[in-house]
């Protein structure tokens, strides 16, 4: 059976808002996002002819390149990726992308205000771009153990802020 060739244009159409999704649950900020985004699948594009299928899948591949791209945003902005951010992060436009739209985001958005960066850029991988616990291993260099780990301890540590969150609201 032969294998079709992975064009561009499904590789843009399969993971545009996954993309845009991990960049903005780090940054929490529309913006910025947007145009990281447009960068990413620019550099995407200008390198699309090197671009080995068997050593990564394209999410994955978009991936690397939108991490890289989002650190070097935080070092020419000299930004603390990790300083909290004072009030609620905007809510995305409607209907513009699908992951962050829901009124359940709400709390997402909430949780991602108040987690560190290296937290957020651990659910922005596995919930913004749904790539596996190996496959965030590759990205981050750690072993997939390593990863399911901190994906449990991070579970946890967002059920007990919500959990408390919720108990305040009460009163």
């Amino acid at each position: 059976m032969a294998q079709t060739k992975l064009t561009f244009e499904s590789v843009y159409k399969e993971n545009f808002s996954y993309v845009y999704n991990v960049i903005y649950m780090r940054l929490l900020h529309k913006e910025t996002a947007e145009d990281l985004t447009s960068q990413t699948f620019l550099n995407a594009y200008s390198h699309f002819d090197s671009f080995d299928g068997t050593k990564a899948s394209a999410r994955t591949w978009l991936c690397s390149i939108a991490r890289n791209l989002t650190i070097d945003y935080f070092r020419r902005a000299a930004i603390r990726p990790d300083t909290l951010t004072e009030k609620l992060p905007e809510t995305p436009v409607e209907d513009e992308y699908e992951v962050l739209k829901d009124p359940i985001n709400e709390e997402v958005r909430y949780l991602l205000s108040v987690a560190r960066e290296e937290e957020r850029e651990l659910i922005s991988l596995r919930y913004g771009m749904d790539l596996s616990p190996s496959e965030i291993s590759k990205i981050l260099g750690i072993s997939p153990k390593a990863v399911s780990e901190r994906l449990r301890r991070l579970i946890e540590k967002c059920r007990k802020i919500e959990k408390k969150r919720n108990v305040i609201d009460i009163f």
